[in-house]
C-alpha cells in the first residue's frame, strides 16, 4: 500500500465517508463522532459493515451493526467478536478534520478527547481505562444526585476504580504533553504556527492520592450532583509560542496551523510497537499555499504513517513524494487512478 493515498472527489461525492469508515478500526466513535444508529440511517438499509486485511500479517479486522441492533458495533478480530477497545492493539490511527479546525476555542470535552485519541495510538490499553473510567463515572454520579443517602461502601468500590483508572489516564496525558512539547520545542522554526503545550490537570499521578480526593469531596460532588475531580475534568491548554497568545485568542488560521504542527509532531514520535500508524486528513491541503503544502507533504513521508487525504482536486497533491495513490470518489463509489 501506498505511503499517500488521496481520495478527491466533488463536494458531498464520499470522500470522508471513506475515511470515517477507516476511522471506525479505532476504538470509539469515528472521525465525525457520529453514532452507529446514525450510520447505520445513511445507509438505507439499516445496518453498515466494514472489513479489512492487514497487508503485513495475518489480521482481519471487521466491525458492523445489525438491523436488529443498528446502535450497537460489534468487533471482530480475525473472526472472533471482541472489545472495541481491542482495535487499538493492531492499529494506530488519528485524524484531523475541518471541524476540528476551532478545537482551541471550543469546551475543553473536545480537547480531552482529542488528547486521548493521541495517547491512544501510543497506549492501546488508554481505551480500556477510558472505558472503565467512563463506567465508574456514570455510576457515581448517579448515586450522587439521588435523594437517598448513597450506601458508603459501593461508593468506596466505584472510587477504588475511579482512581486506579483515573490516576492511569492523567499520567499517561501528561507524559505525552511533555513529548510533543519537547518535540515542537527541539524543531527548526518553520512553515506552521509553533504551539507551546501544557496539561491543566488537578488530578494527582497517583492513585491512592485521588481515591482520598475523591472521598474527601464526597459532599461537595453530592450538592454538585456530580464529581468534580478526576481526567475529565482536566484540559490542554496551547500557547503561540511567537506571540504568547493562548490559542483561543489566536486567528482561526494560526489555530489550524498550531492544530496541524502538533499532529505532525505526533507522527513523528518513537513508537516501540509495530502496529501500522494511519493519519487521516479531510481536506488538509485546501488552504495551504504551496510552501506549506511542500513542508506538510515532506513530514508526513518522514513520519512512517500511512496517510489518507481527501479534497475536490488532485492539483494540490501534485507534489506528493512517491509512493502515492490516487482515488476518485462519485455517487459513493470509490476507483483508483
Amino acid at each position: 500500500m501506498a505511503t499517500f493515498n488521496v481520495l478527491t472527489g466533488e463536494n458531498g461525492a464520499g470522500k470522508t465517508n471513506v475515511l470515517e469508515a477507516i476511522s471506525l478500526f479505532a476504538p470509539g466513535r469515528g472521525l465525525r463522532r457520529a453514532q452507529p444508529l446514525e450510520m447505520a440511517a445513511a445507509t438505507g438499509t439499516g445496518g453498515f459493515a466494514i472489513a479489512a486485511d492487514m497487508e503485513h500479517g495475518t489480521i482481519a479486522l471487521g466491525t458492523a451493526t445489525a438491523p436488529a441492533t443498528p446502535n450497537r458495533r460489534t468487533v471482530r478480530i480475525n473472526g472472533a467478536e471482541g472489545p472495541a477497545t481491542r482495535l487499538a492493539e493492531w492499529l494506530s490511527i488519528t485524524w484531523l478534520t475541518p471541524a476540528m479546525d476551532r478545537l482551541f476555542a471550543e469546551g475543553a470535552s473536545a480537547r480531552r478527547r482529542f488528547l486521548d485519541r493521541l495517547v491512544l495510538t501510543l497506549e492501546p490499553a488508554h481505551a480500556r481505562r477510558s472505558t472503565r473510567y467512563e463506567t465508574a463515572l456514570r455510576e457515581r454520579n448517579r448515586l450522587l444526585s439521588e435523594p437517598a443517602e448513597p450506601d458508603p461502601a459501593w461508593l468506596d468500590a466505584l472510587e477504588v476504580q475511579l482512581a486506579e483508572c483515573g490516576a492511569a489516564i492523567a499520567m499517561a496525558r501528561r507524559a505525552l504533553v511533555l513529548r510533543l512539547d519537547d518535540a515542537i520545542t527541539a524543531e527548526p522554526e518553520g512553515p506552521f504556527a509553533r504551539p507551546l503545550l501544557a496539561y491543566t490537570s488537578e488530578t494527582p499521578d497517583d492513585g491512592d492520592a485521588l481515591a482520598a480526593l475523591l472521598k474527601d469531596n464526597r459532599r461537595r460532588d453530592r450538592a454538585a450532583g456530580r464529581t468534580l475531580t478526576g481526567p475529565h475534568r482536566d484540559d490542554l491548554a496551547v500557547t503561540m509560542a511567537a506571540k504568547n497568545v493562548p490559542a483561543a485568542q489566536c486567528s482561526t488560521g494560526e489555530q489550524k496551523a498550531m492544530l496541524i504542527s502538533i499532529v505532525l509532531a505526533h507522527a513523528e514520535l518513537d513508537d516501540d510497537s509495530a502496529r501500522p500508524r494511519l493519519l487521516l486528513l479531510d481536506e488538509i491541503a485546501a488552504h495551504l499555499d504551496p510552501l506549506r503544502r511542500t513542508a506538510l507533504y515532506t513530514r508526513l513521508a518522514a513520519s512512517g504513517a500511512q496517510v489518507w487525504m481527501t479534497g475536490t482536486e488532485s492539483a494540490p497533491f501534485a507534489d506528493l513524494p512517491a509512493p502515492a495513490a490516487f482515488w476518485t470518489v462519485a455517487d459513493g463509489q470509490v476507483e483508483r487512478v
